[in-house]
């Protein structure tokens, strides 16, 4: 099936092959382990070879061959977001391309090389300074709450679940599942405070408070998931033991017995992963743990990626940077002198999440419309895709971590 091409009916007008389809078209053949069946008016091609992974892929735009050559998966991404193409399974395309990373890294190589003084300028508007990383978190987080709740599972958990075995396993299930496992890790007690860093909407602070009994100090930059967590932990009837803060975590002042922090590391930037570690170190005693959940990539990868300007980081997540697990160990220990103890993956599990957050967007289609234009729909569907056949790859992981200082005295 590696070169496969069948005409259907020409449609009146459609030009010649560009030099941007041909391009394309021949890095396609490439793949291996399943293929794409791509149709523009009167034509289909097909190209790959038979395999588990298959995909239809519509061309609705000649733009679509442009914006592909020149702009790899960010060209991909934006131009799926207008409506230039459609295909029948975008997760099973994205897995196909994660599984053939020469491809993909074709497309790329000539579109970085493009784009770089655009995502240098990108990336410098989009630091994490104070000033912006108000901005770049606003941008995301403050999308309103209601969008969310269709989204999330009941506990507004935007991180991935742990799910246990077997098909009836729930989304908040797993959402509880993950949140009881960071707390279990850091062997949470009645006399504990605990400071979390990233709030989300409140389900850890919730959930370690409820459960364990100890004192919760949360803080988040999100001005919309703030007001939605103040109101939860007063339904809770937790306010004595659950303070909340919008304060960015280089301005955090006192000393906590335990510290965790939940998907939060992502969106501070490679050049905020030391001064974070070191602001965990300042925050605790020697000995305390600190509990992390982090998005990451694969340490071959890391340097490549960190100077990507890519989708996410463009449409998603402006200022974020995913690290690898070499990364973060490098930086807790020279930013805090932390070691690390433990580290768990649960890769899978984010694939599974991802699809499950699909799946209540679809179901919720109606509410849905009337909080989004079709573009923003668009675009946060290729995003879910996007990540879910990433994770479903093994290209990107999710690891809880555990880091200890050394006490004073002990190796």
């Amino acid at each position: 099936m590696t070169d496969t091409t069948r005409t259907l009916p020409r449609l009146a007008g459609q030009p010649a092959r560009s030099a941007f389809r041909g391009a394309v078209l021949s890095r396609l053949s490439r793949l291996r382990g399943g293929a794409v069946a791509v149709e523009e008016g009167g034509e289909r091609v097909e190209r790959g070879e038979e395999g588990p992974l298959s995909a239809r892929l519509e061309v609705r735009r000649p733009r679509f061959w442009r914006r592909v050559a020149l702009g790899g998966s960010l060209g991909a991404g934006e131009a799926y977001a207008d409506g230039d193409w459609e295909v029948d399974d975008l997760t099973a395309l994205v897995r196909l391309l994660a599984r053939n990373r020469e491809v993909l890294t074709g497309l790329e190589g000539g579109a970085a090389l493009l784009r770089r003084p655009l995502d240098r300028a990108f990336a410098a508007l989009r630091r994490n300074t104070r000033a912006g990383a108000q901005r770049n978190i606003a941008d995301h987080y403050d999308l309103g709450n209601d969008f969310f709740a269709l989204m999330l599972d009941p506990t507004m958990t935007y991180s991935s679940g742990v799910w246990a075995d077997g098909p009836d396993a729930t989304l908040e299930e797993a959402s509880l599942r993950k949140i009881d496992l960071l707390c279990r890790r850091l062997r949470l007690r009645p006399e504990d405070h605990l400071l979390e860093i990233g709030t989300g909407w409140g389900s850890l602070a919730l959930h370690a408070a409820g459960r364990y009994g100890c004192r919760v100090t949360t803080t988040t930059l999100s001005r919309t998931q703030e007001e939605l967590a103040r109101e939860r932990v007063a339904r809770a009837g937790l306010a004595g033991r659950v303070t909340i803060l919008r304060q960015d975590y280089r301005d955090l002042k006192g000393r906590y017995d335990k510290l965790v922090s939940c998907e939060m590391i992502e969106a501070i930037g490679a050049d905020q992963y030391r001064p974070f570690f070191a602001r965990c170190a300042a925050l605790t005693a020697p000995g305390a743990p600190v509990a992390l959940q982090a998005i990451t990539i694969a340490d071959q990868h890391y340097q490549a990626a960190r100077r990507e300007v890519d989708f996410i980081k463009r449409h998603i997540f402006p200022g974020s940077c995913i690290p690898s697990v070499g990364a973060l160990v490098e930086a807790a220990a020279r930013g805090g002198g932390f070691r690390l103890t433990e580290l768990e993956d649960y890769g899978q599990h984010y694939a599974r999440t991802l699809a499950a957050w699909r799946a209540n967007l679809a179901a919720r289609r109606a509410e849905v419309e009337l909080l989004t234009d079709p573009r923003f729909r668009r675009l946060w569907h290729f995003y879910l895709c996007y990540c879910e056949g990433g994770f479903a790859e093994g290209h990107l992981g999710v690891a809880q971590m555990l880091f200890r200082r050394p006490e004073a005295g002990r190796p």
